[in-house]
């Protein structure tokens, strides 16, 4: 039976999509007696207070997938499934997933599960090496009274040597459970903050922890109503809670039990009775922006409410009183919005409200923090922080240092030695059976010791990243004139010193060190490199400081110590490896990136902007046609930047094409109608725009955000500041089109106004909340980097929206270069540029 989507679902009459409570639907309309455990439409196990998922998320490698738990409206507990490790991590081995069968008449749910995965086994974006092991197995869960069974069958016995190896494992998240208690059996405890010993090494000489406890039963925060979990197990053969940290700083607390030599029907046995508090729903959440609002600006407070929830309260706003205390302002009923995901919305506009001040909302027991009102709302501690901090200390190749702190030494001196051929690394490094320039593989490769960012979490540099960081900087300059000094660059010393001024603008030194890689290593390679990463998993995981990463010396085989030392130690082959591709969509990307950067470098650094330019064109002129879309954007930069005739006749040879690919084009090409003189390119581009114009305020309608939001394991708010960015140039190129709203609506999901109980804006430091736990590369102090922009609230599949607070989610909360932060920085210059522009 073909399943509906969900918009789909939300209009067949009489469906009522079920939400965070977990009530059946008798019981959403309004029966008040608690029911067990029932299978609602989306497939999965409810009732109130008690979600129960089965490989609705295919994402184990981050803790989402398998068997999962949503607790009185926490995700406590994932990646119920069988392991091959006690505490497994990222690049272990992973079960491929079969399809999901729903028994209604048994109120049955299962998945075939099988080993290895032939799409992942040493393939693919991050290889893994599955061992010589096939099997297969199907994992069930039902309603068992006031609780739930979970039970694996296995389709013949393990082999003899993998017994005592293979088990069922189901994560606990540890953000919520440090300091609280346990009991298993006779043992008790407390989980603890950090990872404690004491260890040992395994069979393959994996170190591991000591499990906290064994026995046969565990209960989990028996101390705290929303959070009491109890795990049997009902063989009786055992349970282990092991602190999943041994490994891998982002483990999550596991509960363990063996598979039985010659098991297979019930191999596996769990009843888990999670405590459903009875009654609960989620509680009302207002989300709005964590900085504030123009007085110009619409003002809407998003009212995310249980589906169930049926008071009509009033939301209020107050003044925060100069002299103390609060005054009201404002007090009205919320306009009811309606459903989306498994929550009820309204909204209360207080778009009328002028004064300047700081403000709250409040609405039944919740309170927001406080927040401006005010025309120089953006004019400081907004956007700053990605050019003062976050960009600085991203830099590589330099010393970065904060007053009393070094962000980071001078790192990567040593880039970069020429990549083996035929290597599928990780992270979706591939290079071919030729490293396409003179160098042989680990040979190094001069000059590309200099500029750019690492990338995101990471120490790696990717090309596209840093192109597009470029271009959206070179943009930012041009369309708001920014002049703004307050570090210091040392491009000749290696040094950056934040917080202290140079004389020199720091937008411009920021494009100038991006523009500085591609162009040290295009003139190296004779081409663009793909990326400089690592070689080995164990450098690339490294946290702390980039230059302990290497010695900084440049390896030679031919003179190296004998033995050759073990990376991290003086004369180690721990170069990192420069990959290159044949890739003219990527070839095509950067073209734009460096033709916009060469714009903004005249007149600060006219050599490098003209080999920049130069670089481009060569690249537009040398990439094989694959895909002519790919050309517009570019096409569109390097007219801008050089008025050649042949990128306009490009474009309008491209009429057509550009028009019925609006969506992806209208915001590149619109800046050049003006000196384009075709009339039939003018008239079709604005028609076409006219026609997106109606999809987008389609999308507008989707959600209560007037923004669409769709996530899929990955938070959106990349993509929703990068649809921002497109809406501004497309109100700026056809403003009796496109409103200024839609790029409004994207800045302020950024900063606060996004579903779920989290509202901190997704720019670290900026908003009265925020992510102050964040992916960067200082995750492991449980810290942030600010005007890092971190990825935002993911979707926990199929309907509940999470945004933790913990560092070692890149799902949730991954800085990353190539517009993250500098796409944000974008809209709030936008914003005030727009709001503050005098009236007609």
């Amino acid at each position: 039976m073909r399943k509906l989507p969900l918009k789909s679902l939300l209009k067949v009459p009489g469906f009522l999509l079920l939400g965070a409570l977990g009530l059946s639907a008798n019981a959403a309309l309004g029966q008040q007696k608690q029911e067990g455990l029932r299978i609602n439409e989306l497939e999965y196990l409810e009732k109130q207070g008690l979600n129960v998922m089965l490989a609705h998320d295919y994402y184990p490698e981050s803790h989402q997938g398998g068997v999962g738990i949503i607790q009185n409206g926490l995700r406590v507990g994932t990646n119920g499934d069988l392991r091959l490790e006690p505490t497994p991590g990222q690049w272990q081995p992973v079960p491929k997933v079969g399809k999901r069968m729903v028994d209604r008449d048994k109120q049955e749910i299962s998945v075939r599960m099988e080993y290895p995965d032939p799409d992942k086994n040493r393939k693919g974006f991050n290889p893994i090496i599955y061992p010589d092991l096939d099997f297969a197995y199907v994992v069930r869960v039902r309603p068992e009274g006031e609780g739930f069974r979970i039970i694996v069958d296995l389709d013949k016995p393990l082999p003899e040597e993998w017994v005592g190896k293979v088990g069922f494992n189901f994560e606990l998240f540890p953000g919520i459970l440090f300091g609280k208690t346990y009991y298993m059996d006779e043992a008790f405890g407390i989980f603890p903050r950090q990872l404690n010993g004491p260890g040992y090494y395994d069979a393959d000489k994996a170190y591991q922890t000591t499990p906290m406890a064994n026995g046969n039963k565990l209960v989990v925060a028996p101390e705290t109503d929303r959070q009491t979990m109890t795990i049997e197990n009902l063989k009786g053969n055992g349970l282990q809670l092991i602190d999943g940290r041994a490994q891998h700083n982002n483990g999550w607390f596991v509960v363990r039990s063996l598979v039985p030599k010659g098991a297979t029907k019930n191999a596996i046995d769990w009843l888990v009775m999670p405590h459903a508090m009875p009654g609960w729903k989620y509680e009302p959440v207002v989300q709005v922006s964590q900085v504030g609002y123009h007085p110009k600006q619409q003002k809407i407070a998003v009212i995310e409410t249980d589906r169930t929830d049926t008071r009509k309260m009033p939301a209020t706003l107050y003044r925060v009183s100069e002299s103390g205390g609060l005054e009201k302002v404002l007090e009205a009923n919320p306009k009811e919005w309606g459903d989306f995901l498994r929550y009820h919305y309204y909204q209360f506009d207080f778009s009328q409200v002028e004064k300047p001040g700081m403000y709250l909302v409040k609405y039944g027991d919740y309170e927001t923090s406080p927040f401006q009102i005010s025309g120089q709302v953006f004019k400081r501690n907004v956007w700053q922080p990605v050019l003062e901090t976050f960009l600085p200390v991203q830099m590589c190749h330099m010393r970065v240092n904060d007053r009393y702190k070094v962000w980071h030494d001078l790192c990567h001196l040593d880039d970069a030695r020429m990549a083996p051929v035929d290597t599928n690394h990780f992270d979706g490094y591939l290079q071919g059976s030729s490293t396409l320039t003179k160098y042989k593989p680990g040979e190094h490769v001069p000059n590309m010791n200099k500029g750019g960012w690492h990338d995101a979490g990471d120490y790696d540099i990717r090309v596209e990243s840093q192109a597009d960081e470029i271009r959206i900087l070179a943009l930012a300059f041009e369309e708001f004139g920014v002049d703004y000094d307050n570090t210091t660059v040392d491009q000749e010393l290696l040094v950056t010193e934040l917080h202290r001024p140079d004389g020199k603008n720091d937008i411009l030194q920021q494009i100038e060190h991006g523009a500085l890689t591609i162009v040290g290593g295009y003139r190296a390679l004779g081409r663009l490199y793909r990326g400089i990463i690592e070689p080995s998993l164990r450098q690339y995981t490294l946290l702390g400081d980039a230059a302990t990463q290497t010695d900084e010396k440049v390896f030679n085989a031919s003179t190296a110590p004998n033995p050759v030392p073990e990376i991290g130690f003086a004369g180690a082959p721990d170069d990192r490896w420069v990959f290159t591709e044949e890739n003219p969509g990527r070839e095509l990307l950067v073209a734009a990136g460096l033709a916009a950067a060469s714009r903004a470098l005249r007149g600060y650094n006219d050599e490098l902007a003209k080999e920049s330019l130069q670089i481009a064109q060569e690249l537009w002129d040398r990439a094989k046609e694959q895909n002519r879309l790919q050309r517009v954007r570019p096409a569109a930069e390097l007219y801008l930047a050089t008025r050649e005739k042949k990128y306009a006749d490009f474009l309008v040879s491209m009429t057509d094409e550009i028009s019925k690919n609006i969506d992806k084009t209208g915001w590149a090409v619109g800046r050049t109608l003006p000196l384009i003189k075709n009339k039939k390119y003018r008239n079709n581009i604005t028609a076409a725009v006219k026609g997106y114009k109606t999809k987008v305020d389609e999308l507008e309608k989707e959600t209560p955000y007037g923004m669409p939001y769709k996530p899929d394991i990955w938070g959106a708010g990349w993509g929703i500041q990068s649809f921002g960015v497109e809406q501004y140039f497309l109100h700026k190129s056809f403003p009796e089109i496109f409103p200024a709203n839609y790029m409004l609506h994207a800045m302020n999901f950024v900063l606060g106004v996004h579903p779920g109980t989290n509202t901190s804006s997704f720019a670290s430091g900026v908003g009265a909340k925020s992510l102050t736990q964040a992916y960067g590369n200082n995750r492991g102090e449980f810290s942030y980097i600010p005007g890092g922009v971190g990825s935002g609230t993911a979707l926990i599949r199929p309907d509940y929206p999470e945004l933790l607070e913990w560092p070692y989610l890149w799902q949730q909360t991954e800085y990353v270069l190539g517009g993250g932060s500098s796409n944000y920085m974008f809209l709030v210059l936008a914003a005030d540029k727009l709001l503050n522009k005098p009236q007609q």
